[in-house]
């Protein structure tokens, strides 16, 4: 079986691990990286990838990415630091930034509690969640996890961990498909789910 020169079956090897590319994708990419790319544009190219893994940071406070130790969106006076809303990935916080409508602050968690995948308590963002409910006097936590098994197990655990904190604790409900993840919903779906929150 003929095989491409060790250092293209390596990129390959590489571009497959991302997600949602398979072989034959990762193949096509790393032949337009050596057939289209100039050498300047690989140069630029993995510049970036360095300065991505070297000078992008988890917020210290909320969990979301940032160049320097708190994120804009926590340092902003303007917003509402009594409300948070909980959401599984970065992605679902810009989302929902997106749609411009929430003024208040966030809490990433990178993930869901999984157990066919490994994903317990102990790897998720909740423990630095629950300091803050003990600390802060906050008048309300969204828990927007996706509307899926993980997310609505994600939800209740969070829910019964905060239940002996004086805080109310509500559910994005209306406007998402059970099974669907928050980051494909169009902007008045979310919109619509917000609005119908309800205490949890």
């Amino acid at each position: 079986m003929l095989k491409y020169p060790k250092p293209l079956e390596d990129l390959i090897e590489d571009f497959s691990r991302l997600p949602s590319v398979g072989k034959k994708t990762a193949e096509r990419y790393a032949l337009y990286v050596y057939t289209k790319m100039t050498l300047d544009q690989a140069t630029q190219f993995s510049k970036r990838l360095l300065d991505v893994k070297e000078n992008v940071h988890l917020c210290k406070k909320c969990g979301n990415i940032c160049e320097e130790e708190i994120c804009s969106i926590c340092k902003d006076s303007t917003r509402n630091h009594k409300q948070i809303l909980v959401v599984e990935t970065i992605k679902d916080l810009y989302t929902v930034e997106n749609v411009n409508e929430y003024n208040g602050i966030y809490h990433v968690l990178h993930g869901a509690i999984s157990i066919s995948k490994g994903i317990g308590v102990e790897n998720l963002n909740i423990e630095s969640l629950v300091d803050l409910v003990k600390k802060e006097e906050l008048d309300e936590v969204i828990l927007a996890t996706n509307a899926t098994l993980e997310g609505e197990i994600t939800a209740r655990y969070i829910k019964e961990v905060l239940q002996s904190h004086p805080v109310k604790v509500t559910r994005i409900a209306h406007g998402l498909p059970v099974g669907g993840e928050m980051s494909y919903a169009d902007e008045m779906t979310l919109l619509k789910a917000m609005e119908g929150r309800r205490e949890y």
